[in-house]
């Protein structure tokens, strides 16, 4: 395998010193930790995988990382997530995972980017970088992902995590996440971690193997994982591997697209959304009944006045929704918009005017909507940013 990246300077004795238990491995030496010095590593999301493969970088000694992500850490980031902690809460995800990287090794040149990546940011930040990792939790930013990576000629290492399974590979751009995957999924059938829950531990492990690939990849030890996907049972312990090429007829990537349009989860266009804005003039002027899908221990965290509150099992199982009928529409809310959409259809299928809160009660805090709950001091909207 050759090397993704040309060996830095020599390393001075320190150095020799913090890594002197890689050096000696078989294979590896001292040219091995120069290129790692040397690599920039790009990676999309400071979440339960970017929380954890980020640090496992910065100690195996990846000279510059990159972090894209725009959230904000929240108390129920805190089980997985475990690069952040109590005193972050209500600061930017790449901030305090920036932080942690100077706590290991001040060094290493850490660059925060508070944005999300998309066809219009992402390119012009790959430019700078030797490979991407996409630690996202979404399929429109895999796809993007894939895409940018294969027409920036650069490798990409991407991993997956849901419940108790996890998946990673490595796409060059011969072969890469869309030849495994042509086409999304479709839109509610995706379950995402916010839904369907995910194990702690199996962020650190997914996350390991994430960083274990850009290792190899930057200084040309073993074999990657391109043409192939690992999958890991956490509640089994087995692991079970899929080798895939690129179709003969596959389309050419010649550009980016709306990759929201392309998994179908634009709310662009979409009637029955509603922006944080129009919801909360529509409050303010009392012709609005809002309708809170998530679970009870969400809904004390941090909830809107006055809003009725309905599970959305519960809501999907039959039951009615709480309260008076009332002569306003219902608006539907969640922590981001999932649960909020599948609520929509099951209440229009009664017969019921409904909408949902695009953005969900995070984009209600942000244009200054009012909160209340043991989390609610934690609302983007309420705390001071520090970097």
């Amino acid at each position: 395998m050759i090397a993704l990246v040309e060996p830095g300077p020599e390393l001075p004795p320190e150095h020799i010193a913090r890594y002197s238990r890689q050096l000696m491995l078989p294979g590896f030496g001292e040219t091995a930790q120069r290129r790692l010095r040397a690599a920039r590593v790009l990676v999309i999301g400071a979440g339960g995988l970017g929380s954890a493969l980020v640090p496992a970088l910065a100690g195996s000694g990846v000279g510059t990382i990159g972090v894209i992500d725009d959230d904000v850490v929240e108390l129920s980031n805190l089980h997985r997530q475990l690069s952040h902690g109590m005193d972050d809460i209500g600061r930017s995800k790449v901030g305090s995972l920036a932080d942690t990287v100077r706590d290991i090794d001040p060094e290493i040149l850490v660059r925060p980017y508070r944005e999300r990546a998309t066809a219009e940011t992402l390119p012009g930040i790959l430019a700078e970088y030797d490979l991407l990792v996409d630690g996202s939790d979404n399929f429109p930013t895999r796809y993007l992902a894939d895409d940018a990576a294969r027409l920036a000629g650069k490798p990409l290492v991407w991993g997956s995590i849901l419940r108790f399974q996890g998946q990673v590979g490595v796409a060059v751009p011969e072969v890469g996440f869309r030849d495994l995957f042509p086409a999304p999924p479709a839109a509610d059938e995706v379950l995402s971690c916010e839904l369907g829950g995910v194990l702690a531990s199996l962020c650190t492990a997914i996350g390991s193997f994430m960083a274990t690939e850009v290792v190899k990849l930057v200084t040309g030890i073993g074999e990657p994982l391109v043409g192939r996907v690992l999958f890991y049972d956490a509640l089994t312990a087995r692991t079970r591997e899929i080798g895939f090429e690129r179709a003969e007829d596959a389309p050419a990537v010649d550009g980016l697209i709306d990759y929201e349009l392309f998994c179908g989860t634009a709310a662009a266009g979409d009637a029955s959304a509603l922006s944080a804005a129009e919801v909360l003039r529509m409050r303010r002027e009392g012709d609005v009944r809002l309708l809170d899908v998530r679970e009870p221990h969400e809904t004390l965290l941090r909830g809107i006045p006055g809003a009725m509150a309905l599970p959305l099992g519960a809501l999907e199982g039959g039951a009615p929704i709480p309260g008076a009928p009332g002569d306003g529409s219902v608006v539907v809310f969640c922590e981001k918009d999932p649960r909020s959409q599948r609520a929509v259809r099951v209440l229009r299928e009664r017969g019921i005017d409904a909408h949902y809160l695009a953005g969900g009660i995070r984009a209600f805090a942000a244009v200054g909507g009012q909160t209340e709950g043991t989390g609610a001091a934690a609302a983007p909207s309420e705390r001071t940013e520090s970097e």
